[in-house]
């Protein structure tokens, strides 16, 4: 057990009934989950508001209640607080309840639009390959040193973070590499964390359903590097118009990266193949063999952090050659028929964009792309049109298909797809709603030397629909509908 008011040292309280002077056990904010002589923070969602859940957390035995609006009945031996935010006050709270793990080692954080899997992973990778005991919160998975964690969001939620960091701190941790997403940071999820660094990739279309308009969504990201100390640093890609952005209020020390701009980090893709490419930085030359100019990006930006945080250069570059693609991020393999098919995360214009870019650049123009992509439902609508456009315009056939619906109606999303496709391109368009159908209609039309792309989904084992997951992989759906071609 744990002193309330320890938990609470630089929390901005508003009011306060009760005595912060007794023990508490844990802190929740999911009133379910609420024990005896528990802390409860009312938080208000986006589906549901927790001050309505106050009464019940205190049924279950909550001794302390955290809350923006005190309830009417306020009940004797328990503690109510009442603060602006209790977002931010969860954040605090949850940092000093586990001692404030962040400032027992490096932690980084990677923001941007796409990237920030690719970049974290990579990272963690090559900082273990150089022999530290390295942490790892992803979208795949949370690791501490090798011992793996499932994980559902992209930044978990505030207790979950500093349990995890705490754990690293408990396994003498030295590095941790953090993806933070700006549903992250617009949530306080990040708030009471002590960053070493923060890393920006790039911003482009995505989450405009929840952020409203693309200078919120900005903004959202900015916050991470506005909130740095002086002792951080801020490291940009400055080839994305938003990247001097990030940069602009920051009290950091500031550090740039880019391939077609003067930066601090420069680097030049010398050769591309279908198995890696030969980037040049800092006047050294290396083979990678993650392929792509979003890759370039991604190892560039690997290669600054190492470098800023004090690892040998030639090292460093000689432990990127040794890096493998992360699960999902262009992930192939090349069929008995000679059929080269790709597993992309792609889920977002720009990153399809991107994807099918590097595939033309790569291809001799005598094989057919087949691009078999979907939208997410209850997501950002806007972005429909525009990947339909995309894979319509840069792949040779299109399939249109169904991503994880969540609760609207797959036909409708491939719909709203449809109505992005120029009148030239709408003879190249097919539409088949179930995904594994759609996967094998792509493997049935592709012959020698053709390239399949399935976007959308990348390291995704589940398809969800109305609230249900069922397994699903992409990768072994593509792979097992190819060997199938020969029996």
């Amino acid at each position: 057990m744990i002193l309330l008011k320890d938990i609470l040292y630089g929390v901005s309280l508003s009011a306060v009934s009760g005595n912060t002077n007794v023990m508490v056990n844990n802190v929740h904010f999911d009133s379910r989950k609420v024990g005896m002589d528990d802390v409860f923070v009312a938080i208000r969602g986006l589906s549901t508001d927790g001050h309505k859940y106050i009464k019940k957390a205190v049924e279950l035995g909550a001794k302390a209640v955290v809350c923006e609006e005190l309830p009417k009945l306020l009940v004797n031996g328990v503690t109510y607080l009442k603060v602006t935010n209790s977002n931010s006050a969860l954040a605090v709270i949850a940092a000093n309840y586990y001692s404030n793990p962040s400032k027992n080692l490096k932690l980084v954080g990677i923001t941007g639009t796409n990237g920030k899997t690719t970049v974290s992973t990579l990272l963690y990778n090559l900082f273990k390959k150089a022999g530290f005991k390295v942490g790892l919160i992803s979208t795949i998975k949370v690791l501490v040193n090798d011992k793996e964690y499932p994980t559902s969001h992209t930044t978990p939620d505030t207790m979950t973070i500093n349990r995890h960091l705490f754990n690293m701190n408990e396994e003498g941790v030295e590095y941790c590499f953090m993806e933070v997403s700006s549903h992250g940071i617009h949530q306080k999820r990040s708030e009471g964390l002590h960053f070493e660094g923060a890393i920006f990739t790039n911003l482009s279309h995505d989450h405009l359903d929840y952020h409203k308009t693309f200078a919120e969504y900005r903004d959202t990201k900015k916050k991470l590097f506005d909130d740095l100390p002086k002792t951080a640093f801020a490291l940009s890609n400055i080839d994305d118009k938003n990247g001097l952005v990030m940069l602009q209020n920051t009290k950091a020390k500031k550090y740039t990266y880019a391939l077609k701009s003067y930066a601090d980090y420069r680097a030049q893709i010398l050769e591309k193949q279908f198995n890696g490419q030969l980037l040049k930085i800092d006047e050294n030359e290396l083979w990678s063999k993650l392929i792509g100019d979003f890759n370039a990006y991604n190892l560039l930006a690997i290669y600054a952090t190492a470098d800023i945080l004090g690892l040998e250069k030639i090292e460093t570059l000689q432990l990127i050659s040794e890096l493998e693609n992360v699960d999902g991020r262009f992930q192939y393999f090349i069929s008995k028929e000679k059929i080269t098919a790709i597993v992309d995360y792609a889920h977002t214009p720009d990153a399809l964009k991107n994807v099918l870019k590097t595939i033309n650049t790569l291809r001799t123009g005598n094989e057919n792309v087949i691009t078999v992509v979907g939208c997410g439902g209850d997501r950002d609508k806007s972005k429909r049109p525009v990947m339909g456009h995309i894979a319509s315009e840069m792949s040779n056939q299109a399939i249109f298909t169904s991503d994880n619906p969540r609760t609207e109606s797959p036909s409708a999303i491939i719909e709203e797809m449809e109505a992005g496709v120029e009148p030239q391109n709408t003879k190249k368009i097919l539409s088949v709603e179930n995904r594994k159908q759609a996967i094998k209609a792509a493997c049935k039309l592709a012959v020698s030397n053709d390239i399949i792309l399935v976007a959308g989904k990348g390291h995704e084992t589940y398809q969800e629909t109305n609230g249900v997951r069922v397994d699903f992989d992409d990768y072994k759906e593509v792979k097992e509908a190819l060997a199938s071609l020969n029996k």
